[in-house]
């Protein structure tokens, strides 16, 4: 319902059920509670849409993609694998570039045409 009211200029949302979940190496319930967190973002994103809004989908790392080590006990801890990083909007982008998690604070900044600190070191991706 906020989104829709545009009663917030920036929201921020973590998901933190995958990560949770994913610890207890149960693929079952990992699988499932992707399933939900999927269908949430969904209909955030929709809503987001919407109003003419951005949505940025990220993570800060990995857990449940990896549920199993390769000798087939279970991996409880977080991944080193790399994290998807993704813009949704109905605008057209253009020259994004490559980064890491560093980036993603300036890349906020510069949506809302407010200049980076000089203590972030990281760069817009836009």
């Amino acid at each position: 319902a906020s989104i829709k009211k545009k009663k917030y200029d920036f929201i921020l949302i973590n998901f933190a059920n995958p990560d949770l979940v994913g610890h207890s190496g149960n693929l079952k319930a990992t699988i499932k509670c992707c399933e939900v967190v999927d269908e949430c973002v969904g209909n955030i994103t929709d809503a987001v849409l919407d109003i003419d809004g951005v949505v940025l989908l990220t993570g800060d790392h990995g857990n449940a993609e990896q549920m199993l080590y390769s000798n087939g006990e279970i991996c409880p801890a977080h991944t080193k694998n790399p994290v998807q990083f993704t813009i949704i909007t109905h605008h057209k982008l253009h020259n994004l570039h490559e980064g890491s998690l560093q980036d993603i604070a300036p890349t906020v900044l510069r949506l809302f045409d407010i200049k980076k600190p000089k203590e972030m070191t990281g760069k817009s991706l836009l």
